[in-house]
């Protein structure tokens, strides 16, 4: 019997705590990114529409990614398409669609701006809400938790059977690390250089996530587990990308955001 419930009843209507948890960690980060964007200086007016388009996107990427990497399971009953309530969506998935639609309208809404001071202040922002929804989503999930383990700090979860390592409360302690980290290194000297913020979050998200994957997390898919370390890997190395680059550079001078005037139009 998991100790944590999965859903409540009001009347004859079912809701699910997975989807109250996303619903508020998306919430806190919309708020937390945007009151980092307004003191780097960007106009904010457009962020809410920025937003909306990330989660739509993010949502159906990683959507798509998990129904893809579990077709056996899904095929021949697309109802379970759309049954994310149990759970379901992959992280690389809902990254490899948002991105993309993110620095498209960056460079729409705010054109002149520095991409690299823009991701600068997404990033962190992005970690934090990654960190509360891991704590606020996947803990309260269907098959939730990651391999079967004896030891004290195993939990049980619904739709596993026997004690499960508690894979979204580490995940959720290891992004809110990283989280203060970034802060931490944002004060310093180099921090402070455009880009290296942004390159450092995804060497370290990436690893980690990997060895998440290859360490904590069943094997039930296992061109899934072996994409999303595969996909870890590529994102650290397009970090060091990153990173490199912005050093290389060595300036602090980038375009200052608050000249920018957005065009949502």
């Amino acid at each position: 019997m998991s100790p944590f419930p999965t859903s409540f009843h009001v009347g004859p209507l079912v809701f699910h705590i997975y989807g109250f948890g996303l619903a508020i960690a998306v919430y806190v980060c919309f708020l937390y990114a945007r009151r980092r964007l307004q003191r780097a200086g960007f106009n904010v007016e457009p962020f809410g529409r920025y937003a909306i388009a990330l989660i739509v996107s993010g949502l159906v990427g990683a959507r798509l990614a998990h129904v893809a990497t579990n077709w056996s399971y899904y095929s021949g009953h697309p109802v379970r398409w759309i049954e994310v309530w149990q759970g379901g969506l992959a992280s690389f998935g809902g990254l490899a669609l948002a991105v993309p639609v993110g620095l498209y309208l960056q460079r729409r809404w705010w054109p002149s701006s520095s991409r690299a001071r823009f991701s600068d202040a997404m990033v962190p922002a992005l970690i934090a809400g990654w960190a509360l929804g891991r704590v606020l989503g996947p803990q309260f999930m269907v098959a939730g938790g990651g391999h079967l383990t004896h030891q004290w700090f195993g939990l049980r979860y619904s739709g596993q059977v026997g004690k499960r390592v508690p894979v979204p409360l580490i995940q959720g302690a290891e992004d809110c690390l990283l989280w203060l980290a970034l802060l931490g290194l944002q004060r310093q000297k180099i921090g402070q250089r455009a880009g290296v913020v942004t390159g450092a979050g995804m060497i370290v998200w990436g690893l980690v996530r990997a060895l998440d994957e290859r360490l904590l997390l069943g094997q039930d898919s296992h061109s899934g587990s072996v994409g999303v370390q595969i996909a870890g890997v590529v994102l650290a190395f397009a970090g060091v990308v990153v990173l490199a680059i912005q050093l290389k550079r060595g300036s602090t001078s980038d375009p200052v955001p608050g000249a920018v005037t957005a065009n949502p139009k």
